[in-house]
C-alpha cells in the first residue's frame, strides 16, 4: 500500500521527503475555483480544498491533501496570475497582517479519515516600490506559484517584521500533526 501526496507543490514533496516519509506524488483532480465559490472564509476554503485533493485520488491507498489560503485585511488572495498582479499583492500586503491558513487531510477510499488546520500570523513590514521591484527581479517566477508571493525558505523572509506560527504551516502543510496521524495509522514507525 502506497502513501500518496495529492499535490503539485514542490515544497510539500520536499517536506515529506526530508522527514523520511516515503510517498508517491499524484496531481489532484479538483476544480479549486468551484470549491472556493462555495465558501468565504480562509479556514473553510483551506480545509475543503485539502479534503477535496485527498479524496480526488481513487483506490485504497492513503492520500494526503493540503492547501493554504492567505488573507490580508479581510481579503482572500489567490496565487498571482502574473508579475503585475504579484506587485499589486505585495503593495497591498505592505505594513499589514497576513494570516496564512494551511490545512492537511488524510483520506482513504475517497473518504477523509483525519484533518488538521492551522493559522500563522505574519506581520508584513513596510515595503517600498523599489524593494518590491528588486524582490520580484530576484524571485520571479518562483514566487508566482505561491499564494502569498513568498518562499519563507528564500528571500521571502525579508517581507516580514515578525512571524507567529508553525514553520511547516507557513511552508504550506502542518507537518507535525500529519506525522502524528501517520504514526497513529501505522504508516510510520512510532
Amino acid at each position: 500500500m502506497a502513501l500518496i501526496l495529492a499535490s503539485t507543490s514542490a515544497i510539500r514533496r520536499q517536506m515529506l521527503s526530508a522527514a523520511g516519509v516515503a510517498h508517491e506524488t499524484v496531481k489532484p483532480d479538483v476544480d479549486e475555483d468551484a470549491v472556493k465559490a462555495q465558501l468565504d472564509d480562509a479556514g473553510g476554503i483551506a480545509s475543503a480544498l485539502a479534503a477535496a485533493k485527498a479524496c480526488s485520488i481513487p483506490g485504497d491507498d492513503w492520500v494526503i491533501g493540503s492547501d493554504s489560503v492567505v488573507s490580508v485585511g479581510g481579503r482572500l488572495f489567490d496565487k498571482p496570475r502574473d508579475r503585475e498582479e504579484a506587485t499589486e499583492h505585495l503593495r497591498f500586503f505592505s505594513n499589514r497582517t497576513m494570516l496564512l491558513t494551511s490545512a492537511v487531510a488524510l483520506a482513504r477510499g475517497s473518504s477523509v479519515d483525519w484533518q488538521h488546520i492551522a493559522t500563522a500570523r505574519l506581520e508584513v513590514r513596510p515595503l517600498s516600490d523599489e524593494f518590491i521591484a528588486d524582490y520580484l527581479d530576484a524571485e520571479w517566477p518562483e514566487v508566482g506559484y505561491t499564494v502569498g508571493v513568498f518562499q519563507l525558505e528564500g528571500r521571502g523572509v525579508q517581507l516580514f517584521s515578525t512571524i507567529e506560527g508553525d514553520h511547516f504551516t507557513i511552508l504550506g502543510m502542518p507537518l507535525i500533526p500529519l506525522l502524528g496521524a501517520l504514526r497513529e495509522r501505522g504508516l510510520l514507525a512510532s
